[in-house]
């Protein structure tokens, strides 16, 4: 189930300078709500669809592979990054830099590659202002209490966490109003056809224009 502003997919700004370049995906969800396995499967349904993989100071987790799920890099490189103004958007996160490449996602939509993001609602805020044409679309859960039962399901967390997470979660869903579309994720299979036939339809309508 999804709720959609008055931009529909095949909405073009008349003020666009980048008509017929590719489209910027920005996909935002608190945790919990199921955007990675979203991601995933968009993924495979969708073979052309580029993701933008993230840069960041931490240490890989056990199983994370740089280059697929992250580029692990020092922080003198990403603060290198930030002087140079490499990255399309950056933070600071418990001590650590997230940032995303200003130059893939630039070469790559000029190139005419459709790019999907995945990412917090702070930085989607910063890449929407970045790249006004952008689709942006928030993953949500049916409820706070359906989020919460969620995150209890999974036994990865404290008690502690769980009530951190859903603290953020409620600060996340009251920016919703910042994107563009929104997908409820109540039934996963659901979820994924809704929002694989979204982007399809963008892609679409611009095979259309053309």
């Amino acid at each position: 189930m999804s709720y959609n502003k008055s931009l529909s997919p095949g909405y073009q700004d008349p003020l666009d300078k980048t008509r017929g370049t590719g489209h910027l995906f920005i996909l935002s969800a608190p945790s919990g709500a199921g955007k990675t396995t979203l991601r995933l499967a968009l993924l495979k349904q969708i073979s052309d669809l580029l993701y933008s993989i993230s840069y960041t100071t931490r240490d890989p987790r056990k199983g994370e592979r740089d280059g697929t799920d992250y580029f692990f890099i020092s922080v003198a490189e990403f603060e290198k990054g930030i002087a140079e103004d490499r990255w399309a958007e950056w933070a600071s996160v418990h001590g650590n830099y997230y940032g995303t490449s200003a130059e893939f996602l630039d070469n790559s939509l000029t190139a005419g590659k459709d790019v999907l993001l995945d990412i917090d609602v702070q930085g989607a805020g910063k890449l929407i202002k970045r790249y006004p044409d952008s689709i942006s679309i928030f993953i949500t859960p049916p409820s706070i209490e359906v989020l919460k039962e969620r995150l209890q399901s999974r036994a990865t967390d404290s008690k502690a966490a769980i009530r951190l997470r859903l603290k953020n979660a409620e600060t996340e869903m009251a920016q919703k109003k910042l994107y563009r579309h929104i997908i409820i994720n109540d039934q996963l299979g659901d979820a994924v056809a809704e929002l694989t036939s979204l982007i399809n339809q963008y892609k679409t309508d611009r095979q259309k224009s053309v």
